[in-house]
């Protein structure tokens, strides 16, 4: 399947010493850049949760947020750690003679403070595994959704792709009788200006003239790079560079349609070619 770059997803889970939720968020970037917000207890598992990550894209800028909040084991009441307390007072005693214009600790940022209401030591070795099994869990979420939004990407881009074979539908039957025109407008226009030049002169003229203008092959090779582009999303995977490079291609030959064109229509149909190329273009971008 075709893969937006663009997901977010999450996972939580609830276990006896607290909480644990994984947050995903993606947007389309050049390569793969994986970049963590995580509590220190989960630094050493970083690499780890990195590694998950890459087997599961390609490319994009992707931020991981991993959390956890510690449960209170106190039933009937909560008692302060005062040998903690007292630390913490003193710690913000000596900021704030640092930093004067720093906020003084609150009421709330205290009872916040880890380990402040005698719950238990956390249990690292639980929250990497449970950190690592969430991440797999989020990460299922996040590609289904990067599925879905790079479903809607294809269907956009083919429907493009259907409108500019219309459009080459359109003017290719015409080349022919452009051409004849374009011919018999030359033929007058030399035998004026090359008064003394016999027929032979003439015609050599008019041939180099209609090669010129002759958009045969290129509206030859645009159907061929629409084939391409249809078989690269049926395909499927990460196709995001090669269907860049293919943009590349079609709009080089949407410029000589236009820079050959003998007749405003194929002008038209030209412009429109190149319209329709960008607006793929931008969808292209969102592809992994």
């Amino acid at each position: 399947m075709i893969h937006s770059m663009t997901g977010y997803a999450t996972a939580s889970r609830e276990l006896p010493w607290g909480a644990v939720s994984v947050e995903l968020r993606s947007v389309n970037h050049r390569y793969l850049d994986v970049s963590f917000r995580v509590p220190d207890e989960l630094r050493q598992a970083e690499q780890a949760l990195r590694e998950t990550i890459s087997g599961a894209m390609t490319r994009g800028k992707i931020e991981c947020r991993v959390s956890y909040a510690l449960r209170s084991n106190s039933e009937g009441g909560t008692e302060l750690d005062t040998t903690l307390l007292a630390r913490v007072l003193e710690l913000n005693t000596r900021a704030r003679a640092a930093l004067p214009e720093a906020r003084p600790l609150g009421v709330a940022d205290i009872l916040r403070w880890p380990g402040m209401l005698g719950a238990d030591d956390l249990p690292a070795d639980e929250l990497r595994a449970a950190a690592g099994e969430l991440l797999r869990e989020a990460l299922r979420e996040f590609t289904a959704a990067r599925a879905r939004e790079g479903a809607k990407l294809a269907a956009v881009i083919l429907e493009r792709a259907a409108e500019m074979r219309s459009r080459i539908a359109i003017v290719q039957p015409r080349i022919p009788a452009i051409i004849a025109a374009f011919q018999e407008k030359l033929n007058v226009r030399l035998k004026e200006a090359l008064v003394s030049a016999d027929d032979e002169r003439v015609r050599q003229e008019i041939a180099l003239f209609i090669n010129k203008i002759d958009v045969d092959e290129e509206l030859s090779r645009l159907a061929t790079h629409l084939d391409e582009l249809q078989r690269i999303l049926g395909k499927g995977g990460a196709s995001g560079k090669r269907l860049d490079f293919l943009m590349q291609e079609l709009n080089r030959e949407a410029n000589t349609l236009g820079s050959k064109s003998a007749d405003i229509e194929m002008t038209r149909v030209a412009m429109d070619l190149k319209l329709l190329i960008e607006q793929m273009r931008e969808q292209i971008q969102n592809i992994e």
